[in-house]
């Protein structure tokens, strides 16, 4: 019987091809909105605190503090400048500050950064080599994952560098960087790193037979990792007649995400709206089947059909509308990921393409059925109160 009443539910949707493909649109559409917010939003978070972990503050030259998180965190911004490395280990002795990694970059390679550090950095994400070694002379380099795999680069290649995050016309064809090392994916930012040593950032842009006065060296940047609390406000104050600045990563990024906020918050309210008016179409529809049925429904009823049968019927059908407008939904929310993560990764070599399901999608795909019967439910209850007798009399 199950089988036959959802067959027969089936070729009535069916019947009705384009009320049937509104209700399925505007469900999909509402549905794969709210889905599609909920994986990028949960992507977009943990890749945060991902990189931020264990980083307290972040040392570098004044100007934007999120720009200066963005830049050196996360390497999706452009530098705020330079800073004395001089003046930035005086920071980092500070007692209320436990350690420091310097980073020093400026050029790039296909788009990827080449970034000067110290072993601290790559143990800092704990990332480990998949092949080769880490780079011990100047010039030798470790590349990150998404590097490896982009570029084609393999141990023992050779390539130049090119002046600038992005640009590609300034070569520096003085200095040959050699690859010694590939670096197992680790998830976090230094997967899209091509890492050296710092001396290799400042011969790099060195005139041949130029040496470098250490009291002008300059880094980018400094992860700071603080000892004591009291660093969030002391370690400002003594920046105060310096080119340096503190930024707060945790702070920053907070900032930024409710500053996004309010954007999210309208497209999900949009995206409750569609899926409203969705529910709507889906009561409509089987209120509208229930009208141009009626004497085939009381046909039905003299021929041995129970009040039961007919309810169920109609229940399917809203049941199927709801079902097949959600799981339309999640398999469009995946393939906008699929976009939006090609053009993330080739704007800021993220990626954004998990497609694990997620707690929230099964909760919102259980209510969005569980509303869909609702609503299929509240008209389908007058086949209940259905008056056979008057109903063939009009026929």
């Amino acid at each position: 019987m199950k089988l036959g009443v959802t067959t027969q539910a089936r070729r009535n949707l069916q019947a009705k091809p384009l009320q049937t493909a509104l209700s399925l649109a505007l469900l999909a559409f509402g549905v794969g909105m709210v889905s599609m917010m909920l994986l990028t939003e949960k992507q977009v978070n943990d890749a945060f605190e991902r990189n931020i972990k264990d980083i307290d503050l972040v040392l570098g030259a004044k100007g934007s503090p999120l720009q200066l998180i963005l830049a050196n965190v996360y390497h999706i911004d452009a530098p705020t400048g330079n800073i004395s490395l001089e003046a930035a280990q005086k920071v980092v002795k500070h007692p209320y500050i436990a350690s420091g990694i310097p980073l020093a970059y400026g050029d790039n390679h296909e788009g990827y950064r080449i970034v000067g550090t110290e072993m601290g950095y790559v143990e800092h994400y704990g990332a480990k080599l998949a092949e080769g070694s880490w780079w011990a002379e100047t010039f030798e380099v470790t590349l990150g994952a998404k590097v490896a795999e982009a570029t084609g680069l393999a141990l023992g290649d050779a390539f130049f560098s090119a002046h600038g995050l992005t640009d590609q016309t300034d070569i520096h064809t003085n200095r040959t960087f050699t690859v010694v090392g590939i670096m197992e994916p680790s998830g976090t930012v230094v997967d899209q790193l091509i890492l050296t040593a710092i001396q290799s950032i400042w011969d790099v842009h060195a005139h041949d037979g130029e040496e470098v006065d250490p009291s002008s060296r300059e880094i980018t940047a400094m992860l700071l990792k603080k000892r004591n609390p009291l660093a969030v406000l002391t370690i400002p104050s003594t920046l105060r007649d310096t080119n340096m600045q503190v930024a707060l990563p945790a702070i920053e990024v907070n900032r930024m995400t409710q500053q996004f906020g309010l954007g999210t918050k309208t497209l999900r309210a949009i995206a409750m709206l569609i899926m409203a008016l969705s529910f709507a179409s889906i009561f409509i529809s089987v209120l509208d089947n229930i009208r141009a049925r009626r004497h085939e429904l009381a046909l039905m009823r003299t021929m041995g059909g129970t009040p039961r049968t007919l309810y169920t019927l109609l229940l399917v059908e809203g049941g199927l509308l709801s079902a097949g407008g959600t799981l339309l939904g999640l398999v469009l929310s995946r393939i906008a990921m699929v976009v939006l993560s090609s053009f993330v990764e080739e704007q800021f070599h993220y990626s954004l393409s998990s497609m694990i399901p997620l707690p929230g999608e099964l909760a919102l795909a259980a209510a969005a059925v569980a509303v869909g019967l609702v609503a299929s439910a509240i008209p389908a209850g007058r086949t209940l109160r259905l008056d056979i007798s008057k109903t063939l009399s009009e026929a």
